[in-house]
């Protein structure tokens, strides 16, 4: 589980402080405030471990087949005007203690751009818990000096040790460290496992179709766009003998209690190898692509709630799109229980009031703590976006609420209670 994450001069962020995450945190705020290059800046970084060339420092996108985001070029991603012209990503995290040799440690890199315009680490620094340590630094014509564990001397001075995806020391460096090469190993490859578990699905999902093939295998993943749900449920109803998978029997129980349908089934079309989607609703049956849209664009959340392993960090943006009140409300019920349940962080983006009430709801029946929820405003400032945490007493109330966070209902309410009245007198008069 990521536990904190800050970043410096990225895109709008000149400095974001050392945000801390929970099991379930929500970002809200205006809009192009920031919200979502708080996530993006993780997604960088996983498209950079999962780059195909090991040698490249950092994957700014491009291959929509494999990359999440592009970004651009470093101006693109530099925030203006920065000096020196470098950016920062740093987070921490927790690993459960079966799940590798570091169970704790953190991740800071600052990025900048050679003469020639690529993309260089200017520092690398990894360490634990327990502050073993290495920080890895550029010097002059692209050499890297190596120090170990704080120590004031340089151990190392080479083009050798230049990182490798961000994370990761080449293996003629791995070896010149001797058994000290073993621990970076261990935490670079902690790093690794902690940017792989993140998954992402984005806030544009995919139309479902009319009928599906299903080549009898589980997919991998769900997709930015979600459209490898449909896959998942597939595998889970068709290999439930196999695999004795309930994702489909979740799926279902969810969308019942947002009372926008009340079964999910899979059928097989005919003898062939096609499949469709149905729901059940108010005794009807109906495909998947007949009815509302907000069935569809919620399917994906749901699906890659149950589907992530456990460990993972879910990364979600709009998840409440194309729902009513009540469906979104249910949104956050749904993060508590799977984050308690399953083991599975949530950083969710969100525009959603109704979301955001019923998590203060959640807190007052003490469903979930105020320790196990973080939830951030983010709003324009002179110097860039500016991030505000959210203060809950035990009861769910938010001790410092911003200005026009979701509008002003209750002024709402005493101008409409106001006009009535004045026109109540001037029909009287």
């Amino acid at each position: 589980m990521l536990t904190h994450l800050q970043l410096k001069n990225f895109k709008a962020w000149s400095d974001t402080g050392n945000i801390e995450l929970k099991p379930v945190t929500m970002l809200l705020g205006t809009n192009s405030s920031g919200k979502s290059t708080l996530i993006q800046s993780l997604l960088l970084l996983r498209q950079t471990v999962q780059s195909p060339d090991r040698t490249i420092h950092l994957n700014l996108g491009g291959d929509e087949l494999h990359d999440f985001f592009n970004f651009g070029d470093f101006d693109n991603v530099l925030t203006q005007g920065a000096t020196p012209r470098q950016f920062q990503i740093r987070f921490d995290f927790q690993r459960p203690e079966n799940k590798g040799r570091v169970s704790a440690g953190s991740f800071q890199c600052s990025y900048g751009q050679t003469s020639s315009g690529a993309i260089e680490v200017q520092s690398l620094r990894l360490w634990q818990a327990d502050d073993r340590q290495i920080a890895v630094t550029r010097r002059e014509k692209g050499a890297y000096s190596l120090v170990m564990n704080a120590e004031s001397q340089v151990r190392m001075k080479s083009r050798d040790l230049a990182p490798e995806r961000s994370i990761a020391l080449s293996a003629k460096a791995l070896t010149a460290l001797g058994t000290e090469g073993a621990m970076v190993e261990d935490m670079s490859l902690a790093v690794r496992r902690e940017l792989e578990s993140i998954v992402y699905l984005g806030p544009l999902r995919r139309k479902p179709e009319r009928d599906y093939v299903w080549n009898k295998s589980k997919p991998g993943e769900v997709g930015v766009d979600g459209h490898k749900a449909v896959d998942v449920l597939l595998a889970s109803t068709l290999l439930r003998g196999q695999d004795k998978s309930e994702i489909a029997d979740s799926v279902s129980y969810w969308l019942k209690r947002m009372k926008v349908a009340e079964k999910l089934e899979v059928r097989q079309i005919g003898r062939s190898s096609r499949y469709e989607v149905v729901i059940h609703r108010d005794g009807v049956i109906a495909n998947l692509r007949d009815v509302g849209i907000g069935i569809s664009q919620v399917l994906p959340v749901l699906t890659v709630a149950f589907f992530a392993p456990p460990g993972s960090t879910i990364l979600l943006e709009e998840p409440e799109i194309h729902l009513h009140p009540l469906a979104q409300s249910v949104l956050a019920e749904l993060f508590v229980d799977v984050s308690k349940k399953r083991k599975v962080q949530f950083i969710v983006e969100t525009h959603s009031e109704h979301l955001f009430r019923r998590m203060q709801t959640l807190v007052a029946k003490e469903k979930t703590k105020v320790d196990d929820c973080a939830m951030y405003f983010v709003e324009k400032g002179r110097k860039g976006a500016q991030l505000r945490l959210l203060n809950l007493d035990e009861y769910g109330r938010v001790t410092n609420w911003p200005d026009h966070f979701f509008g002003d209902a209750m002024g709402e309410t005493r101008e409409q209670a106001r006009l009535m009245f004045e026109r109540k007198k001037a029909s009287q008069t």
